[in-house]
């Protein structure tokens, strides 16, 4: 039987994560075997996490250290450096697929997060791979974590996205 973690996973709902994002999926993406290649996952996960990060928390990589135009907010001048990931694979997907990525964030430190990421087939309701990496923030010019952890900005964008998970909840 596989671990209790792995079962909770495998048991996700779209309605489990806050941001979602249409993905559709390219000849390109499938292998030899006519599913999505393994690698493919590691760059639909960037892409959701990085599209959040720069519309909702001003980690905008094209305008390092400048104003943006239509806010007063100023960018991001920290950068997420990945130092763990992880991929469950649950059931394949393949081409012309159209997906559903689906993001949370499972634990937010100080200087790190760790997101969740939901792939599902759109018209289905099971989760077809549950994965994700955790980033720390680092100074762009050392690329080292600072003393005072992620900026604000950031942080608060992430909250936004910070799921407990009912079923540890309820056993607290």
């Amino acid at each position: 039987m596989p671990p209790k973690e792995i079962l909770e996973k495998k048991r996700r709902r779209r309605s489990d994560y806050p941001f979602k994002l249409e993905y559709r999926t390219r000849w390109f993406d499938n292998d030899m075997y006519a599913h999505l290649n393994n690698t493919v996952y590691a760059m639909y996960f960037d892409s959701i996490v990085n599209t959040y990060l720069i519309n909702h928390c001003g980690m905008d990589p094209f305008s390092v250290n400048n104003k943006d135009q239509s806010s007063s907010q100023s960018t991001a001048e920290q950068v997420g450096i990945i130092v763990s990931s992880y991929c469950d694979y649950f059931s394949s997907v393949s081409f012309p697929d159209v997906l559903d990525l689906c993001l949370r964030v499972a634990k937010l430190g100080s200087s790190s997060v760790t997101y969740e990421i939901g792939v599902f087939k759109q018209g289905e309701e099971d989760v077809k791979v549950v994965g994700g990496y955790t980033h720390v923030f680092c100074a762009r010019e050392t690329m080292r974590p600072t003393k005072e952890g992620m900026e604000a900005g950031v942080r608060r964008g992430l909250e936004k996205l910070v799921v407990k998970d009912k079923e540890r909840e309820s056993k607290l």
